[in-house]
C-alpha cells in the first residue's frame, strides 16, 4: 500500500467514524494538558490552604479544593501528565520485552519457543491485577514500581499477539527471498518480519495505554502505587473517598478524568483496528 492510498483510507476510516475522531480529539487534549501543566494549572498542586478546606467550585477554584485546601483542577491537570508518563514507559516495558519474546518464539521455534512461551505461561499464571500489586509491595511505592508493574503486566499479551503474527508470515515468500539473498537474522526479524505485523501491536498498544491508566489509579487507590502527595487521579480518590457524601466534588472530577480518559483510548484503538483490518481497505 503506498504512501497515498494508506492517507486515504486513514482518512475514509476515520472520517466515516465520528466517535473516533471524537476520541482523538481528546487524546490529543490530554496529551497537550500534561505538557503544558504548569501553564495550564491556576495553582500550585500540592500548595495547602486550610482556610479553604473542601470548598465547593467557584471563580477562584474552578473544580473545588480538597480536604487540605489543595486545588482539585491543578491537581487533576498535572494528574495526566503523570498517567500518561506512566503509561507510556510502561508500554515501553512491555513492547520491549513482550514483541522481542514473540519475535524470538515464533521465528526460530523450537527449544526458544518453549522456553519463552514457559516464562509467559508462568506469569499469566498470576492474575493480572495480582502480579501488579506483589512487584508493587516488593519494590515500594514510586513510579518504577508502577512502571514496571504495569509493564510486566501487558508482557504476556504483547508477546503471544507477536508470536502469532510472526507464525503467519514467517513462511511467506519475501521473508523465504529475504533470507535466500543472505540477509542477516536481525534484519530480517525487524526489516521484513516486524515492520509486517505493527497493526496489531499498535492497537492493542492504544487500547493499553487505557488499561494503563485504570491499573495505575487503582494501584495508586489500593495504596501501593505513586506516594502522596503526588497528584495521580487514583491517589486522589483514595484521600476523597472519606468526604464524598459532604464534598462530592472531590472524588467527582478525578473519577471523570479517569473515565474519559480510558475511554478515549478504547474507542482510538478500535479506530486503530479497523484502519488495520485488511477487510476494511
Amino acid at each position: 500500500m503506498t504512501d497515498r492510498t494508506l492517507w486515504r483510507s486513514t482518512k475514509r476510516i476515520f472520517c466515516k467514524n465520528k466517535v473516533t475522531v471524537a476520541a482523538f480529539v481528546f487524546v490529543a487534549a490530554i496529551v497537550v494538558i500534561a505538557i503544558f501543566a504548569p501553564q495550564i494549572a491556576t495553582h500550585n498542586p500540592n500548595r495547602c490552604n486550610y482556610r479553604d478546606m473542601l470548598s465547593p467550585p467557584s471563580q477562584a477554584h474552578w473544580f473545588g479544593t480538597d480536604e487540605l485546601g489543595r486545588d482539585i483542577f491543578s491537581r487533576v491537570v498535572y494528574g495526566a501528565r503523570i498517567s500518561l508518563l506512566v503509561g507510556i514507559l510502561a508500554l515501553v516495558v512491555g513492547l520491549l520485552i513482550g514483541v522481542t519474546i514473540g519475535l524470538l518464539s515464533g521465528y526460530y521455534g523450537g527449544t526458544i519457543d518453549i522456553i519463552g512461551m514457559r516464562f509467559i505461561d508462568l506469569l499469566l499464571s498470576f492474575p493480572g491485577i495480582l502480579l501488579a500489586i506483589l512487584i508493587c509491595a516488593a519494590f515500594g511505592s514510586g513510579l518504577f514500581p508502577v512502571i514496571l508493574a504495569i509493564g510486566m503486566y501487558s508482557v504476556p499479551t504483547f508477546s503471544r499477539i507477536t508470536r502469532g503474527s510472526v507464525l503467519a508470515i514467517k513462511g511467506r515468500g519475501f521473508v523465504e527471498a529475504a533470507r535466500a539473498l543472505g540477509a542477516s537474522t536481525p534484519r530480517i526479524l525487524v526489516r521484513h518480519v516486524l515492520v509486517n505485523i505493527l497493526g496489531p501491536i499498535l492497537v492493542y498498544a492504544t487500547l493499553r495505554m487505557g488499561s494503563a491508566v485504570l491499573t495505575t489509579a487503582y494501584l495508586s487507590f489500593l495504596g501501593v502505587g505513586v506516594a502522596p502527595p503526588t497528584p495521580e487521579w487514583g491517589l486522589m480518590l483514595n484521600t476523597a473517598r472519606n468526604f464524598m457524601r459532604e464534598s462530592p466534588h472531590v472524588i467527582l472530577f478525578p473519577g471523570v478524568a479517569i473515565f474519559i480518559s480510558v475511554l478515549a483510548f478504547n474507542i482510538l484503538g478500535d479506530g486503530l483496528r479497523d484502519l488495520f483490518d485488511v477487510k476494511q481497505q
